[in-house]
C-alpha cells in the first residue's frame, strides 16, 4: 500500500493503477479527505490577497461539500443513467478517487504571484479537471474516456445548479463576514 505522497504522486500523473489502488483501499478516505484539505489550504494560501481569511475559509468548506456532491452525482450518473455491464461503483470508492483529482490543488499555493496567479490557478484547476475525468473513468471501469467526459459534463452542468443556489449563498456569507 502506497503512502499518501506516493499516491498524490500516482494522482498528479493520471496513473491509472494508483487510482485502482485508492479505489479498493477503504482505508484511503482520511487520505482523500486530506488531498482535499491540502489543496483547498494551498488554494487558501494562494488567494490571500484576493479575499478575506473567513470568505477563504468558507471556500474550503464548500470545497469539502463539493467533493461530496460531485462523488454522488457522478455515482448517481455512472451507474444508473449510464452504466457499462463492468460498471460497479459506490460513493465511499468514488468519493475516494475522485478526492485524489484535486492533488494537483497543491500547486494552487504559487496563485499568489502577483499578475501570474490567476493563469496559474486556471492552468492546475485545467489539470485537475482532466485528472477527475480519469478517475471518473476508473472508478466507473468504464472501457473509453468518452463516456467518463459525458458523465463529467452531466454531474457538472447539475453541481452548478446546485452550487449556485445552495452553496452560492454560503459564499456569499463568507465574504460578507470580517
Amino acid at each position: 500500500m502506497a503512502n499518501l505522497t506516493e499516491r498524490m504522486v500516482g494522482a498528479m500523473k493520471a496513473d491509472v493503477k494508483t487510482f485502482q489502488e485508492i479505489e479498493a483501499d477503504p482505508n484511503a478516505m482520511g487520505q482523500a479527505v486530506t488531498v482535499i484539505v491540502i489543496a483547498g489550504v494551498a488554494a487558501l494560501i494562494g488567494n490571500i490577497f484576493r479575499s478575506s481569511i473567513t470568505g477563504a475559509f468558507m471556500a474550503l468548506v464548500v470545497s469539502l461539500i463539493g467533493y461530496a456532491i460531485w462523488s454522488i452525482l457522478v455515482v448517481l450518473i455512472g451507474t444508473k443513467v449510464m452504466p457499462e455491464p463492468t460498471t460497479k461503483a459506490d460513493f465511499s470508492q468514488a468519493f475516494r478517487v475522485i478526492g485524489f483529482s484535486a492533488a494537483p490543488g497543491v500547486f494552487k499555493v504559487l496563485a499568489i504571484i502577483p499578475f501570474l496567479g490567476p493563469l496559474i490557478s486556471f492552468v492546475i484547476s485545467i489539470w485537475m479537471l482532466v485528472i477527475g475525468v480519469i478517475a471518473v473513468r476508473e472508478v466507473l471501469d468504464y472501457s473509453n474516456i468518452g463516456r467518463a467526459i459525458i458523465v463529467c459534463l452531466i454531474a457538472f452542468i447539475i453541481y452548478i445548479c446546485v452550487s449556485l443556489f445552495i452553496l452560492g449563498p454560503l459564499l456569499l456569507v463568507g465574504r460578507a463576514l470580517p
